[in-house]
């Protein structure tokens, strides 16, 4: 611990050396909790080749789907210029990179007037290739290598809800098809109860065997689905093309039986019933393992997918993984909501994804620091840990966030719950709500722009910026924090005062074991925005590290709670105490919106 504030001075006193912390596990022995992520949307970050920014296509922008000066196309980012920028991430201290999706999609979709661009990923056509817009397979090897080579790891973002949206409806050729139930169509009649019997000896999805789905031939049940005679074998691999393998009830409305067998805005939803499908994707998948070496997976839309699905698939590709020689193989899955942590846990017990995004953590942070609940928020969260399987210690390896580019910025939240905000409470309230993403229990995942100031419109498409110079209106006009930049101006700057805090903060958590992956006791919290303070404990020795948050606008001098032989301190962030108020009680003074890490020198708890 001695040597810890002289590794914390030497990382700030310049964001490149950031990069350089205290001696860390090699790549493949690092945990999932040991990690930083980084996460962006290649299409939105850095244009390395122009060549591809059509993706080999000729035509207009609906053909091509690339148009620079619309937030719902595609931009130019690819693979090429996500290796160029490797350094800017690696000085950010991120040690993994979420990739969004990079799979051959769909390059537009939508009606006269609606169309927007693949540009996102989630409409994919090919799940083996790469899409050309961002370049080849051969250059995403290249990226895996070279991230690799620098210690950073590899999530891909991948998904088995859907695909592009291929299949039709007789019934509906001029707009969305409504839902239709499984009591209403049941599969062993044709257009509803009274029509003839069709699929005979078939059980039901409720029974996943082979033999079952064997007898489940015609997919006429609820409505009449066909694919266009131009894509009937757009997809790859080529069992994807047959409407079978797909639900074909019409559009979810995002509850009850239609939230995992509804077409998601239409893109064709796959019956992941089928042990059929369920194989596929685990050849699909695991074959992107085993050629790239891929350290992990978020999962796209889990919640809208079967639990007998993840019961099989996530334990298949942690098994595929640990036979290529990556026994920290990360999967968690998006199960969307508002925070709930019950429903977060319940996929972790019942549809047995080893992890969950923390949206329950983005909702507490926005609550208290992009708002003005009090910290007792905070600490309703982390008492609720005990509800995932394996409680506490799966809690810690929760992909923490509180930007993405679904919900869209935090930045946008602060300013939006506090119009009249300097630009200097503006910098601090999201100093803090980092402050709290990397010091706090879980895997910290910094959404790409954040870093450089970004504040968007709002959610989805208005939460896409381009990192190198935009040509899209609405995000140029957005006045930025903490720079005097725009979006029109190329945004990897190292300097930028979020960008140093952050990369403060990352090497701060890769110096002290206990803040990555030392398990977390929450000690203080209030009704009202004030201070928030938690003990985290090295995993080897027990030794404690204080971390405290004011969320007020005003100073703040408390006393926090900690264990009686913890008696003399060390700063790591902030300026701590040097040793106990008294046995069990350590004195905290912080500035509005301030924090704190405080490495205990003495005993423990």
């Amino acid at each position: 611990m001695k040597l810890l504030p002289l590794i914390l001075a030497t990382a700030l006193a310049s964001p490149a050396l950031a990069q350089t912390p205290a001696p860390q596990p090699a790549l493949r022995e690092r945990t999932a909790e040991q990690e930083v992520l980084y996460f962006m949307l290649p299409d939105r970050f850095e244009n390395g080749d122009p060549k591809n920014d059509r993706g080999g296509l000729k035509g207009d922008r609906l053909t091509h789907g690339f148009d620079p000066t619309h937030k719902g196309f595609f931009h130019g980012g690819d693979l090429k210029g996500l290796i160029a920028r490797l350094d800017y991430i690696q000085g950010l201290g991120a040690t993994a990179i979420w990739l969004g999706p990079i799979y051959k999609n769909k390059p537009v979709q939508g009606g006269p007037g609606q169309e927007s661009a693949g540009y996102h990923g989630y409409w994919i056509t090919d799940f083996t290739q790469v899409d050309p817009h961002f370049g080849t397979n051969a250059e995403m090897k290249a990226f895996v290598d070279a991230a690799h080579a620098r210690g950073i790891k590899v999530y891909l973002d991948i998904i088995t809800n859907h695909t592009a949206d291929v299949i039709q409806y007789r019934e509906c050729p001029e707009s969305a098809c409504a839902y239709r139930s499984r009591a209403d169509y049941p599969y062993q009649r044709k257009g509803g109860v009274t029509g003839k019997a069709i699929n005979p000896g078939f059980a039901g999805d409720g029974i996943g065997t082979a033999e079952n789905f064997a007898k489940l031939t015609d997919p006429t049940y609820a409505y009449t689905p066909f694919v266009p005679e131009a894509e009937k074998s757009v997809k790859v691999p080529a069992w994807l093309n047959d409407p079978i393998f797909y639900h074909n009830r019409g559009n979810t409305t995002f509850r009850n039986e239609s939230s995992t067998m509804g077409d998601f805005v239409g893109l064709d939803d796959l019956m992941t019933e089928n042990p059929r499908v369920v194989q596929g994707f685990i050849d699909i998948y695991g074959g992107w393992i085993d050629r790239f070496g891929i350290d992990g997976f978020r999962i796209d839309t889990a919640r809208h997918v079967n639990p007998e699905f993840w019961q099989v698939f996530a334990k298949a590709m942690q098994e595929r993984a640990a036979a290529k020689g990556i026994p920290n193989f990360h999967i968690f899955g998006e199960v969307a909501n508002e925070g709930d942590a019950g429903d977060l846990a319940l996929h972790t017990r019942v549809h047995q994804l080893p992890s969950v995004l923390d949206f329950g953590f983005r909702a507490a942070v926005q609550a208290t620091v992009a708002g003005t609940k009090g910290t007792d928020t905070l600490a309703a969260l982390f008492d609720r840990d005990a509800l995932y399987e394996g409680g506490a210690a799966t809690a810690l390896q929760l992909p923490t966030f509180i930007s993405n580019h679904d919900h869209g910025r935090f930045s946008t939240d602060v300013r939006k719950a506090f119009p009249a905000a300097d630009d200097a409470e503006l910098l601090a309230r999201v100093k803090l709500g980092h402050a709290m993403l990397l010091l706090l229990r879980g895997v910290p995942t910094v959404y790409s722009g954040d870093e450089q100031g970004f504040i968007g419109d709002g959610n989805d498409q208005d939460a896409r910026e381009d990192m190198f110079p935009s040509k899209v209106a609405v995000y140029n006009d957005n006045k930025l924090i903490g720079t005097t930049r725009t979006t029109a101006d190329s945004n990897f700057d190292m300097a930028h005062p979020l960008y140093v805090e952050i990369a403060k903060l990352s090497a701060a958590r890769k110096a002290t074991p206990a803040l990555s992956h030392g398990r977390q006791v929450t000690r203080n919290y209030d009704e009202t925005p004030g201070l928030f303070a938690v003990s985290r404990f090295d995993p080897a020795t027990g030794a404690e590290v204080v971390v405290a948050f004011n969320t007020s606008a005003k100073p703040i001098t408390r006393q926090v709670e900690i264990g009686v032989g913890s008696t003399s301190f060390t700063s790591i962030i902030g300026n701590c105490a040097t040793s106990a108020a008294a046995p069990g009680s350590l004195t905290v003074t912080l500035p509005a919106f301030g924090y704190v890490a405080c490495a205990a020198t003495g005993g423990v708890k």
